[in-house]
């Protein structure tokens, strides 16, 4: 395991768990000497992120479209900063660099990213692990619409989204 893509808020969240969570998951990712790819901003958790691994030595590659990042300001310390087109480039250059995925709480472009690059498993565009990085139970309405989806009838295929919440967990998935 190279490194993985982090898809999260670009904003904090209402409860200083979210940022606890995501300084934890990326320190941890940086000391098993994972990389990180994720979205360039230094907004919310984005930023959390990025400056933790960072801190702990670690390599942090963003990927932002040139339009947002008028917006969230990208990030000027990453080990790589990557400037694309639009959303599209953004999502196919971060799977291109990942070997895993990991959603932590975020917003609906978080759970877009996710469902796409889930999506793109179900089709056998990869079989790289997508994971929920579950904190407090943030993940669960999603699960249970997921859950909902299977059981009327309209899952394809077993790929499925995984769900940690600590990094004991995640070190079983990502087999280190």
């Amino acid at each position: 395991m190279k490194r993985v893509a982090i898809y999260c808020g670009s904003r904090p969240g209402n409860d200083a768990k979210y940022a606890q969570a995501a300084h934890e998951l990326a320190s941890w990712l940086a000391a098993q000497g994972i990389g990180i790819v994720y979205g360039g901003s230094t907004t919310g958790l984005m930023g959390i992120v990025a400056d933790s691994a960072l801190a702990a030595g670690g390599e942090v590659i963003g990927v932002i479209p040139d339009w947002l990042n008028k917006r969230e300001v990208g990030h000027p310390g990453l080990t790589e900063l990557h400037h694309v087109a639009g959303m599209h480039e953004r999502k196919a250059m971060m799977a291109e660099l990942a070997d895993a995925f990991i959603a932590l709480p975020g917003g609906v472009g978080t759970l877009d990213e996710l469902i796409e690059i889930w999506c793109w498993a179900g089709m056998g565009s990869h079989s790289k692990p997508c994971l929920c990085y579950d904190v407090d139970g943030y993940w669960q309405p999603l699960f249970d619409l997921l859950r909902h989806v299977h059981s009327e009838g309209f899952a394809h295929g077993n790929e499925e989204i995984l769900r940690v919440t600590d990094t004991t967990q995640l070190a079983a998935v990502l087999g280190q």
